[in-house]
């Protein structure tokens, strides 16, 4: 049967690689491990200047924030803020590295360029469906409203976008085994978001939440989604006082992903089945400068629902039908952010 040829063509005939490739698409997933984790700090409005997502703008290790990077007071440039991140799925997807650049313009806009490197993974089998150098991600956002500007309980409201080009990854891997044409994809965000930092007792916290329109499955990195379609996300953070004038932010969050990606039903069972991601679930800890902090270091673990589906495995016999258990439960990533 034609859905027993593109199986064998992609998978190399083995049930256990097959699985392999879903379990990496959600631990990628996972890698939304930090979701809104890194949420901005809440001890001060400039505290949230210079830390950059894992894309670059300003915000939490995945998910964007309502601010932008600090500009001083009657400056219109910002100093650019720096950011390096790293996200360990070594073991079939391959390690991420991510290098980043954003400038601010008068604390009511920013733009970005962050470049995603890829590092090869371990997996024989399915580590070639990442197997490209990494991707392109351009972004800016600009604030409407800010926090507090219309009295105390105002949240702040943003509006942005990212574009991410050159991605291969998975779909375009994909495409090039079913059909011999590996296809570079351009993907994209559009997204609103809601921020408000509360500074005063008896609790301090942050709130962020957001709905963005995507066409990118797990950030790019999971390949293109088969449509573009609006997603939710969001957390909260709780700010703690730490040793040497730090701040320590533990935060929990979530995030949606499409469903499933372009070209991944024609492995899956039945055919054109498409696979479920569900939302990603984040738990992580943010350290900074309590007072005009000029660095944040972050570190955080995601988790995913184990069951996305069912795939075949072929015998003598015919298939046997397999519901697909991701058993993904964690993946760790970390970054630091600076500004001058």
């Amino acid at each position: 049967m034609w859905y027993k040829r593109k199986l064998l063509n992609v998978t190399g005939g083995g049930r256990l690689s097959l699985l392999e490739l879903i379990v990496n698409l959600r631990m990628l997933t996972k890698l939304t491990v930090c979701g809104v984790v890194l949420l901005t700090l809440p001890f001060a409005s400039r505290l949230n200047a210079q830390n950059l997502t894992l894309e670059g703008q300003t915000g939490g290790f995945l998910t964007p924030t309502a601010y932008v990077v600090y500009t001083a007071k009657d400056h219109f440039f910002s100093h650019p803020a720096v950011g390096y991140h790293f996200i360990n799925a070594n073991s079939v997807i391959g390690d991420v590295h991510t290098f980043s650049i954003e400038e601010g313009f008068g604390n009511r806009a920013e733009v970005g360029y962050t470049r995603s490197v890829h590092w090869t993974g371990d997996s024989t089998s399915f580590s070639n469906l990442w197997h490209y150098a990494g991707m392109n991600i351009f972004n800016g956002k600009v604030i409407g409203i800010k926090d507090g500007q219309f009295g105390p309980w105002t949240p702040g409201i943003a509006v942005g976008g990212v574009l991410r080009t050159d991605d291969k990854f998975v779909s375009g891997a994909l495409n090039q085994a079913l059909f011999g044409v590996l296809k570079s994809y351009t993907n994209g965000d559009v997204y609103v978001a809601a921020t408000k930092t509360w500074l005063h007792p008896p609790l301090p916290f942050l709130v962020n939440f957001g709905l963005k329109a995507t066409n990118a499955s797990i950030y790019g990195l999971g390949g293109q989604s088969t449509r573009f379609g609006g997603r939710l996300f969001g957390g909260l953070g709780i700010p703690l006082p730490g040793p040497f004038k730090t701040a320590i932010v533990p935060s929990a969050g979530f995030s949606q992903e499409p469903p499933t990606s372009v070209n991944l039903g024609a492995i899956l069972y039945p055919p054109g089945s498409r696979a479920h991601l569900p939302t990603t679930l984040d738990y992580a800890v943010r350290i900074t400068q309590k007072d005009n902090p000029h660095f944040a270091f972050d570190i955080g673990v995601g988790q995913v629902a184990g069951m996305i589906g069912t795939t075949a495995a072929l015998t003598p016999n015919g298939p046997i039908f397999i519901p697909v258990n991701l058993q993904a439960r964690h993946v760790v990533g970390v970054g630091l952010s600076i500004r001058p």
